[in-house]
């Protein structure tokens, strides 16, 4: 699929590391100290946005190993990275005061790590310590219960102790919010938890409700989710969040994904930013995906956001590119019934689409100058004479005006099924365009009715697919 819709995020490399005379005051005063840092080292301040990282800032360190970060306004609050030359980064609190001082060592950024000036930072590295310990403590019992998970007993006695680490942790988070609710790394905390399931009720059949846990949880999934704090934004929790409620905990159906992205972005009006992010991330994921049938997602979004002009931020070229292109997809989605075309065969008798009575129909589109289709041919000729006696046909388009080779190609390859092209050149440019034919080839699955039934797929795939529909109408007639 074409992506003509891209997120509107850059990165962005801000020299503002040097405050020369005249220059207002600096609004931030960030000096981060590491030793094993060489003088003249290039330093990066990057911070998370989404799904990635967006440079901020650029500043070298001095023969101290010192690095100083100072803008004339603040930088957005977040979790950022200091990133020096060989990459090994850590992270570190965007707080709100944004005049404080990280002292560490090259060798182990967080065991030896000094905080001044920011509460913020001393709480996320306490945290971080703790973890460190805990984790060293887990991680031979997570990897000695592998070894004994088959014998009942001693798989108890390790999963026990396994599971007094992870109340500690769990103590550790709610302890530290019961006394500092207040401060962002809390806000972080909280969005970490995940829901817990009650006991899942019993229905009057006496059993209990099997598909409770699910539901429950996925109607508290963002319980914990500020979603009107835009710096969740800027840490790697809240994207992996929506990424995770609409893949793992939405059914992969196009209604269902309509319904979660709807759910998800209504959420996001608490704020300007966050509302603006998930519209455009999740837009184009859609717009993007791999996945076929996902364009249908996209094209709802379109339909309800960008052409309802609740897209502000999106300059009216782009705009109208992100919303021609859903107009192209809408009659195309899977569901659809394929738009009516009629083509001239080599003798220049007229064959329409809807005329081809079949069980199963092959639209496919090609150009005999193409070497891919070329390539793809020789499979879809034998792929047809396996299937013709299935009820299925192939309607082929060949998609440019060369006639000559065209019939040169059919007659040298055999293609005993329904081949046909356009002559007029303007009907041949509409019907590239009504199809989304911008390379070739491209094929499209039909079923007797000509609803598509699956799309921009190679031949290997469609005699599986083909299987795969036939066993379930079978088994649809079996029932009646």
């Amino acid at each position: 699929m074409k992506q003509l819709f891209k997120l509107f995020l850059t990165a962005s490399i801000l020299f503002t590391n040097s405050v020369f005379a005249g220059d207002p005051a600096p609004a931030c005063n960030i000096k981060i100290t590491s030793k094993g840092l060489k003088e003249g080292s290039m330093c990066l301040l990057a911070c998370y946005y989404g799904d990635k990282n967006y440079i901020k800032d650029s500043a070298k360190a001095n023969a101290k190993g010192e690095v100083v970060f100072t803008a004339t306004e603040k930088y957005d609050q977040g979790i950022y990275l200091f990133v020096p030359p060989n990459k090994k980064y850590f992270d570190f609190v965007m707080d709100a005061g944004q005049n404080f001082s990280l002292e560490t060592d090259t060798t182990d950024y967080i065991k030896h790590m000094k905080v001044k000036g920011s509460d913020e930072n001393k709480f996320f590295y306490e945290y971080q310590t703790f973890m460190g310990v805990k984790q060293k403590q887990i991680e031979p019992l997570r990897n000695l219960y592998a070894k004994v998970k088959t014998n009942k007993d001693s798989a108890k006695i390790v999963a026990d102790k396994i599971a007094v680490i992870d109340k500690e942790v769990v103590d550790y988070k709610l302890n530290f919010i019961k006394n500092n609710p207040t401060t962002f790394v809390s806000k972080i905390f909280r969005a970490m938890e995940e829901p817990i399931v009650p006991e899942a009720p019993i229905l009057p059949n006496g059993r209990k409700d099997s598909t409770f846990g699910y539901r429950y949880y996925k109607s508290h999934y963002f319980d914990n989710i500020d979603f009107s704090d835009d710096r969740l934004l800027r840490t790697p929790i809240f994207h992996n969040k929506i990424s995770y409620y609409l893949d793992k905990l939405t059914p992969q159906i196009c209604d269902s994904i309509n319904i979660s992205t709807d759910y998800v972005i209504e959420k996001g009006r608490a704020n300007e930013e966050v509302f603006k992010y998930l519209v455009n991330w999740i837009t184009y994921n859609y717009e993007s995906s791999k996945v076929m049938g996902f364009d249908c997602v996209f094209v709802h979004l379109v339909d309800r956001y960008h052409s309802k002009k609740q897209t502000p931020w999106i300059d009216s070229t782009q705009l109208y590119k992100v919303i021609n292109r859903a107009f192209i997809l809408k009659p195309l989605l899977i569901g659809k019934k394929a738009p009516a075309i009629t083509m001239q065969d080599t003798l220049g008798k007229e064959i329409a689409l809807y005329d081809v009575k079949s069980r199963y129909t092959i639209l496919l589109f090609w150009d005999e100058g193409c070497g891919h289709c070329k390539k793809e041919m020789p499979k879809m000729i034998e792929l047809y004479n396996k299937l013709k006696t299935k009820g299925v046909q192939v309607y082929a388009v060949e998609t440019e005006d060369n006639p000559k080779a065209w019939k040169k190609f059919i007659k040298e390859h055999q293609l005993n099924f329904i081949n046909g092209y356009l002559p007029d050149q303007y009907k041949r440019a509409v019907t590239k365009k009504i199809y989304d034919i911008y390379s070739t080839p491209v094929i499209y699955l039909l079923d007797e009715n000509k609803i598509i039934k699956a799309k921009r797929i190679d031949v290997e795939q469609l005699g599986n697919l083909i299987d795969a529909f036939e066993k379930e109408r079978l088994e649809k007639e079996n029932k009646k």
